[in-house]
């Protein structure tokens, strides 16, 4: 007995193993209160009736303001070839569309002008000018933007996309090696110059930049009852952009712009002529590449004025090229509404989304009247059914 009780002893004193048992809570032994929707027609009919009513009217509210905004557009990708240098002729019609509340009276007319500033001596290609009139049949209040729009141009392509510095855009003094090895990010293949000097801005997306110049102003023509009516650049840009474009650390020595901007810049860089990527709205804007080949970037806008109807002319000066690979530039002055500009497409959608939603709870609806049942019916189960035609089987053979 004494052996017996040495040993019950020594057992007690074993520490005992960590017990892999789970807590006894609601959690772990999956008690937790849960809700199991049964979706029967009595429920799903109701909810698809709510979203119709829901998605229609926010749909046509969304259209309603769309169709609400004001705009034209003129393409003068052809002006150089198609404008008399002489006088005012038409513009094509095919290249021209306008949305306004008045009837439009004259057809827009353009004609190509001459540059005679110093700035290009030696590139007599670069002195045209496209002047487009066009007719404002109906007051246009403020804000007012001004777009240019590209089609054709493919900015989405992987190389392209991917070809720029985010270290030169933020004002780093980054070196050859960052900007031409950095994976999934560089500048190749316009990262330095033939005598090893580094592009700035460097990559595809920079030295692709678009070029063409606006007037700052829509001048009234032709003895019009309106006035000149004056845009900016102040706001053209995301503000956000303010953390991302700063003015480079690069010592001048070093760096040369890039292939495309030899013209504006035929010496290089110097201390007057540096640009400042921080206060480069155009830049800025370009530097966010589109996603489809047909986008607009923002060039001009007035937030207050209203725009009085009139004859109006908007001189832009030529030096982007785009019908080498059969690309349209376009001239595109619109209003705004609640949701932005001009676009069915979201309004549209949800009207649709409505409609769908509208015609399933129909469709569930007109099935419950003509073969509906009663919800939870037992009888209907597959072991019910198989019992009852076993009986019947048994049935008819006796």
């Amino acid at each position: 007995m004494e052996d017996d009780d040495e040993a019950d002893s020594e057992l007690e004193k074993k520490p005992k193993g960590k017990s892999r048992r789970p807590k006894e809570d609601d959690f772990t032994q999956q008690r937790l209160k849960a809700i199991h929707p049964i979706l029967t027609a009595s429920a799903v009919i109701p909810m698809f009736v709510c979203l119709a009513i829901i998605f229609i009217p926010i749909g046509a509210s969304m259209l309603h303001a769309s169709n609400n905004v004001q705009d034209f557009t003129i393409n003068y990708a052809e002006c150089s070839t198609r404008a008399n240098s002489d006088t005012w002729t038409d513009v094509p019609l095919e290249l021209y569309t306008h949305h306004f509340k008045s009837k439009v009276s004259t057809t827009p007319k353009w004609k190509l002008a001459r540059n005679d500033s110093f700035v290009w001596d030696g590139f007599d290609e670069e002195r045209n000018i496209c002047q487009l009139q066009f007719e404002i049949p109906n007051n246009l209040k403020g804000p007012l933007f001004l777009f240019y729009k590209l089609t054709g141009f493919h900015a989405n392509h992987r190389q392209y996309v991917k070809s720029f510095s985010e270290d030169q855009l933020n004002g780093k003094d980054a070196s050859v090696s960052v900007i031409k090895d950095t994976v999934g990010q560089n500048c190749q293949p316009l990262s330095v110059d033939d005598a090893g000097k580094i592009i700035y801005p460097c990559g595809l997306i920079a030295n692709s930049m678009f070029n063409d110049t606006f007037e700052s102003t829509l001048f009234a023509v032709n003895d019009t009852d309106a006035s000149n009516y004056a845009m900016t650049t102040d706001g053209i840009a995301w503000s956000t952009n303010k953390n991302r474009f700063k003015k480079t650390s690069y010592n001048l020595s070093s760096i040369v712009p890039p292939p495309n901007w030899s013209k504006l810049y035929p010496n290089g860089y110097n201390e007057t002529n540096l640009p400042d990527i921080g206060h480069w709205p155009q830049f800025q804007n370009w530097m966010s590449p589109a996603a489809l080949s047909d986008f607009s970037n923002m060039a001009l806008r007035n937030d207050h004025d209203t725009l009085t109807r009139g004859l109006y002319q908007l001189s832009v000066g030529l030096h982007f090229p785009t019908t080498e690979y059969h690309g349209g530039k376009y001239v595109y002055l619109s209003t705004a509404s609640s949701i932005g500009g001009k676009n069915a497409f979201l309004g549209i959608s949800w009207i649709v989304g409505g409609l769908i939603c509208l015609a399933l709870a129909l469709v569930l609806a007109f099935g419950v009247l003509v073969k509906g049942r009663r919800p939870g019916d037992t009888n209907l189960l597959s072991w019910n059914r198989h019992h009852d035609g076993h009986d019947d089987h048994t049935d008819h053979t006796d």
